[in-house]
């Protein structure tokens, strides 16, 4: 098989861009851990609140991407690249399981995606651009951020919307087994200040994505 050449990724990411951003990403390695599970009855409040959370979580997700594909660019190794585009698959399947939540609940994805996800791809090129384990440190505290955002949401989601609440208890699991590979793999632990702006940004995204 032909490798790639830089050219060829720059267009293939390019693709996956317009998949991501628009919405019409569809297909997933695993089935969404709610298929089985029984809607809840929701009154109009908790139905917006809940589908506004599951936006900010899509947006976390198309901003996973992007980080990504934007660390897998530069990464050094393709050891490291690999470790990547595996967490992408998987995070690939999250968007999907939020896409369709939001849908069952009648909500819509952030109108900002193209600007979300611009930003953390070039976040992501810089992170690659700074060395591999650096760049690894970078996925682990992303991930570490991911959960501990994870279990905030599942303590503001209706107690009795089971479908929400598997959905990410899944996606809190599979973060942190991210986190836990990229450690093992010699991630390089990222300076205070560094982790403050991380949280800083978050929550900026956060706050205007829950509303746009």
């Amino acid at each position: 098989m032909r490798k790639l050449t830089f050219l060829d990724q720059i267009i293939t990411k390019f693709d996956e861009t317009l998949k991501t951003v628009s919405g019409s990403v569809t297909d997933c390695e695993r089935e969404n851990p709610s298929t089985n599970l029984t809607e809840t009855v929701f009154d109009e409040t908790e139905r917006k609140h809940t589908a506004s959370l599951m936006r900010v979580n899509h947006v976390g997700e198309v901003c996973a991407q992007a980080l990504y594909q934007g660390q897998a660019l530069t990464a050094r190794s393709a050891k490291t690249q690999k470790k990547l585009q595996q967490a992408a698959q998987e995070e690939t399947d999250h968007l999907v399981w939020c896409q369709q939540r939001i849908k069952e609940l009648n909500g819509h994805t952030s109108y900002l995606n193209p600007a979300w996800f611009l930003a953390s791809f070039t976040i992501g090129m810089i992170a690659g651009l700074a060395g591999d384990k650096i760049n690894l440190g970078f996925l682990a505290e992303t991930e570490r951020q991911v959960e501990q955002h994870l279990t905030e949401h599942l303590q503001k989601i209706p107690t009795q919307d089971q479908k929400t609440r598997h959905i990410l208890l899944q996606m809190r699991a599979d973060e942190g087994n991210h986190a836990a590979t990229a450690e093992q793999a010699g991630a390089t632990e990222l300076p205070v200040a560094v982790k403050i702006l991380m949280r800083y940004l978050s929550k900026i995204m956060t706050s205007v994505s829950y509303r746009v």
